[in-house]
Formats: C-alpha cells, structure tokens, sequence
C-alpha cells in the first residue's frame, strides 16, 4: 500500500500564489522522479490548498489526491509580496498552525511567511531566516525570535524556514531531501535546473542606510560620507562634520544608524565595490583602491565577511558579462 505524505500550503490572505503553484509543481516532479524508481518503494508527497472561508473555518481548494486519508506532514507557510494582514486576521491561522504543530506536523516558511510562524509562539529561542529587507521588522515585531537572515534556509527540525521571495525553490528541495531522500531531491533539480547548493542571501543585500531617524547632525554626516565615499575618513571628522564631541557623536550615530562609524563606512564602501564590480572591468587591486582601502588583502578579507563571496567570485556570479549576470 503506498504511503502518502501530506503537504499543506496554507494561502492567507494575500499570500503568494505563484509560490503556492511553484511548490505544487515541484513536488509533483518529485513523484514522478520517486515513480522512476519503482524498486525503492517511495511514499507520494500529497499536496493540498488550504484557505480560510468567510467564517474563517479552513477549506481545501486544491488536492493532488482528493478523498484520501491523510494528515498534515508538512505545513508551508508561502511568501507575500505585499503587506501582511494584520496580526488579528492571522491568529485564527497561527491557532490552526500551533494545532498542526502538536499532532506532529513540521511547520515551514517562506519569506515573509515567518510572520504567521512567529505569531505561533512557537519560535521563541529558534533561529529563524527571512527575506533580508523584513529582518528588521521581524526581529522588532518578535523579540524572542532569534533572525540570521544570511541563511537561505533554517531547518530546525520540527520548524524550517526560508528567505527571499523566491527561496520556495530551496524549500521545496529542502523537504524533499527530508521526504523522498537526497537522490530524489537531486534528480528533481536537475530537472528543474536549481541549484542545490545555495545556502545563503547574504549576497543578496544590498546596504540601505537609516535617514529617517530624526538626528539632522547625524544625517549631515551621512550626507557628507556618501559624497565622500567614505573614503578617508576619520571618526573625528565626522564628529568635527556634527557639531558634537566624539562620544557624544558616536553614541547618537549608532543610536540613529544601527551602526558604529566604522561599519557604516564599510557598508558605503562595498555597496560602491560591489557596483564596480558589476559594471566596470578594473582589477580587485585597483577597485580596492578607489573605496578607500590601501591594503587590497584587507579589502578582500573585509567584502568576504560582508557579502559572503570573495571579490573575484562575486565578479564572476554577478558581473556584467558574467552567465549568473544573463
């Protein structure tokens, strides 16, 4: 008899579709790659939508297996592009959630997706990951959740959670692996050609600067750190460019920006590396030059921290003439 393993998508209001679909889509190449190796007596991943009606009870619009018998293995929370509901409108489905949970259930996530996770409860103390542009939010929104929003996929077992908008793909293969084995899972990529070995979206950040924190000393240096690229400069310029004393100024900037003089700096300088790198084909000596740094080793070991990829790789993943960059 063969076994069935159900997966939920729960499409709140607002939630991704094209996510929901991409998912179903994957695990159905799944089955067919698991129904190639007859010999190996696989389970079949089932796939159920699930949605709220008007009386907020949970209905099922779509099932790959109608009128089996089933429970819930695996629930997956998708992406939502764009505002969330409010927390009100979410409790009944965090309730249904934590439900699911207690009957064994794995709860995942995608993106923003980890909202309706944490408002569970169930991830206070976890480290969890979302898109990077939400980390912020989320870490505010729910202090007891632990965010590393570099990590493209968090499995922690009982709960996993994905990043950016489009790591449903990682996702879907991550509960693959765990459902069908890591040779299904490799053969489900090949087919759809994704990568298997993304593990983070640290490169994927772009540094946005606060300049909406209300401190004018504070945002005339910042003004005065892009003209100058940030390069060259000395936190007693920038206090000198404030009006204030130095650990007046470096309290209040790191209370407006979030970070000390010295990591903004280095923020400005990699945001215009990673451009040079881009769009232009100067050497990783000379671009290490033009953002400041007199030591191109230092640069090299400093972008590495920040962006997760040497120079030369980020180059070659995201340059202009680059097949990442096609």
């Amino acid at each position: 008899m063969t076994t069935l393993l159900e997966i939920s998508l729960l499409l709140y209001p607002g939630a991704q579709l094209a996510a929901a679909h991409g998912l179903s889509d994957l695990f159905a190449v799944a089955n067919r790659m698991a129904a190639e190796r007859a010999d190996a007596d696989l389970p079949v991943l089932r796939v159920r939508h699930l949605t709220t009606d008007e009386n907020g009870e949970i209905r099922c619009t779509l099932d790959s297996h109608p009128g089996a018998d089933s429970r819930p293995t695996v629930v997956v929370v998708p992406p939502c592009i764009g505002t969330l509901p409010p927390a009100e409108t979410l409790q009944p489905l965090a309730d249904w959630l934590s439900r699911q949970h207690a009957t064994g259930a794995t709860l995942s996530s995608v993106c923003a997706g980890a909202f309706v996770l944490a408002q569970t409860g169930l991830m206070a103390g976890r480290v969890v990951t979302t898109h990077w542009s939400l980390a912020k939010d989320l870490g505010e929104r729910f202090p007891e959740v632990k965010v590393d929003a570099d990590k493209l996929v968090v499995d922690d077992g009982d709960i996993i959670t994905a990043g950016g908008v489009m790591a449903w793909t990682d996702l879907g293969l991550t509960l693959v692996d765990r459902l069908l084995g890591p040779t299904i899972a490799a053969d489900t990529a090949r087919f759809l050609a994704l990568d298997l070995t993304r593990h983070s979206q640290q490169y994927f950040r772009r540094f946005t600067p606060r300049l909406t924190h209300g401190d004018e000393a504070v945002l005339k240096v910042q003004h005065w750190l892009q003209r100058q690229a940030a390069r060259n400069v000395s936190v007693a310029a920038m206090a000198t460019q404030a009006g204030l004393g130095e650990r007046t100024f470096l309290r209040r900037f790191q209370q407006a920006t979030g970070l000390r003089p010295t990591e903004y700096c280095q923020q400005l300088r990699a945001a215009k590396a990673r451009e040079l790198l881009e769009l232009t084909n100067r050497s990783v000596d000379q671009i290490a030059w033009e953002v400041g740094y007199q030591d191109p080793a230092a640069f090299r070991k400093v972008f590495n921290k920040m962006v997760g990829l040497s120079p030369t790789d980020y180059r070659r993943r995201f340059g202009r003439r680059s097949p990442g960059a096609a």
